[in-house]
């Protein structure tokens, strides 16, 4: 798998680095900031995508703005953001997109091998994978009139893991209830949140991030 990684600190980078061609990934280029990034990716058109929101030259949101950049010059390229903290600006656009393959981890979970290269590998799969603390800082930030504040409190535990990537099987081992449950569950979501039936799969995932952000 070609992994492009665009990130300024260059001890993370060369960390990550090793770390992914020890797992067996091809790194074809690490760049440390988003006008390198957008090049590379235009010219090595890699699987996947790991990059900073914050790089040179304001160290603002110059990452995930060149995520949304890149997106759109190549839809469906799959992109595995790293933050420190919880992203507003830009964000929004990105997880609006239903082409699925996007992920949004905070950089604390990088730490985490295991659940870091996962994730990773479900967004070049086209999945998605949101750190826990996103999706909750996501929700936590809604209009009082929300269609949101229609959901129980266990449609509210389903939506955050349906958001951070589970499938069924795994939502219902979290929960501990079973696979019936869950699925009762997500059509009540989706009915609550007035989703269309035909966003299934991935892009069911994305749809929901799209309208809670919306």
């Amino acid at each position: 798998m070609r992994v492009v990684i665009a990130e300024d600190d260059a001890l993370l980078r060369q960390g990550l680095v090793l770390l992914l061609e020890t797992e067996g990934f091809d790194v074809v280029a690490a760049v440390g900031d988003a006008e390198e990034f957008l090049a590379v990716v235009a010219e090595d058109r890699p699987d996947v995508a790991v990059l900073d929101v914050r790089m040179p030259p304001g160290f603002r949101h110059e990452g995930l703005r060149a995520a949304v950049a890149a997106r759109r010059r190549h839809p469906g390229l799959p992109v595995l953001v790293l933050s420190s903290h919880v992203e507003d600006s830009y964000a929004s656009e990105l997880l609006a997109d239903r082409g699925g393959a996007v992920g949004y981890l905070l950089k604390d979970r990088v730490g985490n091998v295991a659940e870091f290269l996962e994730a990773l590998r479900r967004v070049a799969r086209g999945g998605t994978a949101m750190d826990p603390e996103v999706v909750a800082q996501l929700m936590v930030r809604r209009r009082t009139d929300d269609p949101l504040n229609a959901l129980t409190g266990r449609e509210r535990e389903v939506l955050a893991l349906m958001a951070e990537g589970h499938d069924n099987a795994a939502i219902a081992r979290l929960c501990a209830i079973t696979g019936q449950a869950v699925s009762k569950h997500i059509g009540s979501i989706f009915t609550k949140l007035d989703l269309t039936p035909a966003a299934t799969g991935h892009r069911r995932v994305l749809a929901v991030l799209a309208h809670l952000r919306g």
